[in-house]
């Protein structure tokens, strides 16, 4: 049985269709146009080795000698902590040091004294004197006791920018770590490394063992196990207290 509609009725069910249609597919696009929570961060939210990464660069070492104002010559202790310094500037710098000796402070007259102590300990640490490089800083305070400073260049493994906290430490939802986090554990580990280039990349392997590579290649070529032998239980023993 056919049913004839109105035109005026079936006009106003394609309006309604073609709106239900055009709904749809506004929905759609402002679902697509609204970014993820994971678009709306980079993974420097997410990861603090990222946030905080260790960066090497060129630092000063610095080593201050406290001094007096009624000391005249160096201790026996100071003397080896200045020499050892030397070495340090050697292996980890360029092989100079800079001495910054104060001026205008209460102890400038005890500086005059020691510094060229401070040159021959310098020196018996095997750096040349024309590695060893003068320099004076003013003091402001002339009833201050200004320490003399020792510094070379070396490379170093910082961490910059620790201790900031813009957003204090506010609970959010989105369950990302603070801004500071991890800047400690960073900052504590570019310290530990002894050898800053460690962590630009590996270490190149040493030389092999001809000695045991030729056991290596003649148990291979007999059919027999190369790798270690180990058996269950050996090098365990369970002591008398556990066994009481």
């Amino acid at each position: 049985m056919n049913i004839r509609l109105s035109p005026t009725l079936k006009c106003g069910i394609w309006l309604k269709a073609s709106v239900a249609v055009l709904g749809a597919l506004f929905l759609l696009a402002a679902c697509k146009a609204q970014p993820s929570y994971v678009e709306q961060h980079s993974l420097a939210d997410f990861d603090y080795r990222k946030r905080h990464p260790i960066v090497i660069s060129e630092v000063p070492e610095n080593f201050d000698i406290p001094v007096g104002g009624e000391m005249r010559n160096l201790n026996g202790s100071l003397k080896i902590a200045v020499a050892a310094f030397a070495q340090q500037s050697e292996q980890d710098g360029n092989g100079f040091v800079e001495v910054l000796v104060p001026s205008g402070s209460a102890n400038e007259t005890a500086v005059r004294a020691v510094s060229p102590q401070i040159r021959t300990a310098l020196k018996n640490g095997g750096l040349d004197h024309d590695r060893i490089i003068m320099r004076t800083y003013p003091v402001g305070d002339m009833a201050a006791s200004a320490p003399v400073r020792l510094s070379f260049m070396r490379v170093k493994g910082v961490v910059r920018d620790c201790g900031n906290w813009p957003d204090a430490m506010r609970s959010n939802t989105q369950n990302t770590d603070y801004y500071n986090f991890g800047c400690a554990s960073q900052a504590n580990l570019a310290a530990m490394v002894d050898n800053p280039a460690d962590l630009l990349g590996p270490r190149p392997m040493g030389p092999n063992d001809p000695a045991r590579t030729n056991v290596i290649l003649t148990k291979n070529r007999a059919g027999e196990v190369t790798a270690g032998e180990y058996a269950t239980g050996v090098g365990t023993s369970v002591s008398g207290v556990a066994q009481n």
